[in-house]
């Protein structure tokens, strides 16, 4: 076979081959092999080979198509992973052409059927100091036979468009329609002790000093934080042991240090060759002892600190691994969630009224504090925790490849949740109208007349028929599960709002959820995990059921996260407007500004000075901004966003930016926010079609529309400054398309006319 067809070289005959053909990873490992260092025996998918696949699948018009929706920059991360997902399924689904399979096999022969692989991917400049992509780019470890190999070549192709490695491109200033991606197969070298290599530190490269770490078993579980390492930190000029530190670990058998003095040495020798070969110092993965002592792989250290501000370090924190999600799992809901839940009463709990001023403005700055020490925790771990869900979709995809990459989202149905908990209040709210008529034209003709306060309407309603009843469970519905902020707003504060979309919601025709419905939908459920269980086979059953479990458990808590911290944030609201009153009552505060989050410093200092003058609150710009629309002649046709949910609908826009939006929602309207929030999903039922600034196939306005059967299409920028209330347009959630006025089969007939 010539050179000029040949897409397989085996890494022994490598060395000295152009990166471009093989890839930074490979040359390396062929380099390495050359100057005498044992390497895992194995060969090279080369870049022409990815090339060819990409062609012959025309994978490039898919990749262009899913990039090419928006602008990078204006792309949340959510809708990266998204056009990500989508790339790598339509890889997995991608036939690999004969001639390139052909030859994979057959170096499989040579090789050895019965080896156990290591598939890793080996782009150009990979592992380069300049872009190391550690991590970012798929490696497979236990890889058996003909089709499981095949799998893992197209998953490791795949991986040059994940998102991380899309982003971390973006800030690189490379072009990802240029990538290419060559593969290294190596066979598995199993030794009892493994581990990790720096020839400096890279936490201070000007240190005279390089670590080796060892874990029992293989170097992955080192990489993956499985297992904690015992650390040796060698003086780098000479060799000499500055500092051991044992790891931590439940195996005893390992009760001695993993690495004696000879061992220590053969490493720190091996540092100083690599670093003679290639000029720089080495980050290396190695395992075995002694004469069997084997270098996985090489690449220069990265030394570069993440700043704080660093999008693309904060982003890799919101991938943990199998082990951190394992880990935030246990401590998200045993911990963090009863503990978030349980403040939140507490707090509700509270009789301000019976605080004096000075008590009350030390509560206000109290609240605060405990507020921002959620939110912290919220994105220190309730956010990390939701790639939970991202999980298991990468899970199921891989172990099922189905047609449909967002079929896992069936797994998620049914989880209760405290929106879904509140939205089916909300219902049996609004059937009690539908079945009492005398109620729902009471309440009609009490808010048709002029806005009153809620003492005085609550005192009417209580006096129609049933409404003692209705009004009871209206004021449960507030206390229980309306008492969270909206826009910096209480939306327990907002009772008006909320009544007229519950009876806006009773003039809709309900269906009852029956008992067949939910044993469907319980076997659909059913239906999923056992095409997953199928797929993975009996041997990986309880890894499926771990990766369900968090999955599950992510989607849930994700939800649940945002209503809790809302109703935290909500207390802290509380305080502010009980000490805004008092300031009222004393003549201090005019009766007409409104006060939230942002007064909250002044509203305190007031409350502590009782001698004080009139108080001044800060303007809350965020109230005052109105959009600047575009002028009707250059307003877009279409805009272009994600098919989040499938239909296709016209109506009329109504815009959600304030609580006081709320209660302007008409039956049939559709829905234009920047996002559906928890704390506003009883909303959407009574929408015909939603449209958000914010893409993704898992946020909450996407899943819910799926489950509901609404037409939605998110990711359209500035979707709520081109649109006005009233505004006739189309959303077409198959194509991710909202087309602005009549429709064009409407125009065909008004012209026809």
């Amino acid at each position: 076979m010539d050179s000029v067809t040949s897409f397989i070289i085996p890494l022994a005959q490598a060395a000295g081959t152009d990166e471009k053909i093989i890839g930074g990873k490979a040359a390396k490992l062929a380099k390495l092999n050359q100057a005498g260092f044992r390497t895992p025996d194995g060969f090279c998918i080369t870049i022409g080979a990815y090339q060819q696949f990409i062609r012959a699948n025309r994978l490039d018009e898919k990749i262009k198509f899913e990039l090419g929706r928006k602008s990078f920059e204006s792309m949340r991360w959510e809708e990266i992973w998204d056009a990500a997902l989508r790339i790598r399924s339509a890889f997995q689904l991608a036939e690999i052409p004969i001639d390139i399979k052909a030859q994979i096999l057959e170096a499989l022969e040579k090789l050895g059927h019965q080896k156990t692989l290591v598939v890793r991917s080996s782009a150009p400049k990979e592992d380069s100091a300049s872009a190391s992509f550690a991590g970012l780019h798929e490696s497979y470890v236990g890889v058996t036979g003909e089709q499981g190999l095949l799998e893992a070549v197209r998953l490791v192709w795949a991986s040059l468009w994940s998102d991380a490695a899309l982003l971390y491109q973006h800030e690189l200033g490379l072009d990802p329609m240029r990538s290419a991606m060559a593969v290294v197969v190596q066979e598995l070298v199993e030794e009892n002790i493994s581990g990790v290599a720096f020839g400096g530190d890279p936490r201070n490269p000007a240190a005279d000093q390089s670590i080796i770490e060892a874990v029992p078993g293989l170097c992955r579980d080192l990489v993956d934080g499985v297992l904690d390492p015992d650390r040796w930190i060698l003086r780098r000029s000479t060799g000499e042991v500055i500092e051991m530190m044992a790891g931590k670990r439940q195996d005893t058998s390992f009760s001695v240090p993993l690495l004696g003095s000879d061992d220590l040495y053969r490493i720190y020798q091996a540092l100083l060759g690599i670093e003679r070969l290639f000029g720089w110092l080495p980050d290396t993965e190695w395992t075995g002892k002694e004469d069997r002592f084997t270098l996985l792989q090489a690449r220069p250290i990265t030394t570069a600190a993440a700043q704080p501000k660093d999008e693309k370090a904060y982003y890799l924190t919101l991938r943990p691994g199998e082990q951190r999600l394992k880990k935030l799992a246990k401590k998200v809901a045993d911990e963090l969630i009863p503990q978030l839940e349980a403040e939140g009463e507490k707090l509700a709990g509270e009789d301000l009224s019976r605080l004096t001023d000075q008590q009350l403005a030390d509560v206000i700055d109290a609240r605060q504090q405990r507020f921002e020490h959620w939110k912290k925790i919220y994105w220190d771990d309730f956010i990390p925790f939701a790639h939970g869900v991202r999980h298991l979709a990468k899970y199921y995809n891989d172990a099922v490849q189905p047609t449909d990459p967002y079929e896992f989202v069936g797994l998620l149905k049914g989880q209760s949740m405290i929106a879904t908990q509140r939205n089916q209040k909300v219902m049996e709210l609004a059937k009690q109208i539908q079945s009492q008529p005398a109620l729902r034209v009471g309440l009609q003709n009490l808010l048709a007349e002029p806005h009153k306060n809620w003492q005085e309407l609550a005192h009417q309603i209580e006096q129609q028929s049933q409404g003692k009843k209705f009004l009871e469970d209206f004021q449960n519905l507030l206390d229980h599960y309306l008492d969270v902020s909206f826009g910096k707003e209480r939306l327990k504060n907002q009772p008006l709002l909320i009544l007229k979309n519950i009876l806006e919601m009773s003039g809709r025709q309900q269906s009852d959820v029956s008992q067949k419905s939910i044993e469907n939908e319980k076997a659909d459920v059913a239906r999923l995990e056992q095409k997953l269980f199928d797929a993975v086979g009996s041997a990986r059953q309880v890894e499926a059921k771990e990766a369900l479990h968090i999955g599950r458990l992510s989607w849930r808590l994700r939800d649940d996260d945002n209503l809790l911290l809302g109703r935290v944030e909500s207390q802290w609201l509380r305080a502010i407007h009980e000490g805004a009153d008092r300031l009222r009552a004393a003549g201090r505060l005019p009766a007409d500004v409104r006060v939230n989050e942002k007064a909250s410093a002044v509203i305190a200092a007031a409350l502590r000075n009782p001698d004080g003058g009139a108080v001044i609150i800060p303007v809350d710009e965020e109230k005052t901004v109105s959009a600047v629309k575009q002028p009707a002649n250059v307003k877009p046709r279409q805009l272009i966003g994600q098919p989040a949910a499938p239909g296709l609908v016209s109506g009329k826009v109504r815009l959600i930016r304030t609580p006081d939006d709320l209660g302007q929602f008409q039956s049939g309207e559709i829905l234009v926010c920047d996002a559906i929030q928890p704390n506003m999903t009883h909303l959407v039922p009574l929408a015909s079609a939603i449209i958000e600034r914010r893409g993704g196939m898992l946020i909450h306005g996407a899943i819910i529309a799926r489950e509901m059967g609404i037409a939605c299409v998110n990711g359209v920028p500035d979707a709520a400054d081109i649109l006005e209330d009233g505004e006739l347009v189309t959303v077409d959630g198959h194509l991710g398309i909202v087309t602005v006025g009549a429709a064009e089969f409407e125009l065909e007939g008004i012209n026809q006319i």
